[in-house]
């Protein structure tokens, strides 16, 4: 995987955490550094944590699926990006204001999920996993530490506008693997 495909992906992925970041600043009267950096870390590492196990599942059955990986992984990545479209047609929800354990622990959870698919993906793509996570970590992170400064002065705007992006941008990753992978054009990046 190039780096620019792993950018891509990890951008991708960041989107609902950036989306929920955006809120969680919309709903906080004022924000602190620390609100940013507590956010991006509750993010950041939950979702570099999730693919890593997906990983680790995935190599558990990469010798069974072998033959059928490519449209696994097209399957996984598409119905992540038609999700993450669905939910920015949705109304945007209301926000806790708080940065508590209580709060943050499961949007990290929730916004992480689909990221635990794309570990899958990774091992039935010969990824190599720790940079992989570490991109996406620090993506995560730094994207959901700019949401709550960018949701806290412009608000909830632009957070379906991201999720749709992210999507989007997930099931085209998901048709050219597929389409690489069947020989229909060469590898582009």
């Amino acid at each position: 995987m190039s780096v620019l495909e792993l950018m891509i992906i990890s951008v991708s992925l960041s989107m609902d955490a950036f989306g929920v970041a955006v809120c969680k600043g919309l709903s906080a009267r004022t924000v602190k550094a620390s609100h940013s950096a507590v956010a991006g870390l509750y993010f950041g590492i939950f979702q570099a944590l999730m693919p890593l196990i997906g990983y680790f599942i995935g190599l558990q059955f990469a010798e069974i699926i072998s033959g059928i990986d490519h449209w696994m992984a097209f399957g996984l990545l598409s119905l992540i990006g038609i999700n993450m479209i669905k939910e920015s047609r949705g109304d945007g929800d209301s926000s806790d204001p708080s940065f508590s354990p209580r709060s943050m622990l499961p949007l990290a959870l929730a916004t992480s999920i689909d990221a635990l698919a794309v570990g899958v993906t990774f091992a039935l793509g010969g990824v190599n996993i720790l940079p992989a996570v570490s991109v996406i970590g620090i993506t995560t992170f730094i994207l959901s530490a700019l949401g709550i400064k960018i949701g806290n002065a412009f608000g909830a705007k632009y957070k379906a506008k991201a999720e749709l992006a992210g999507g989007i941008a997930l099931i085209v990753m998901g048709l050219k693997f597929l389409f690489e992978d069947l020989g229909m054009i060469p590898p582009i990046f």
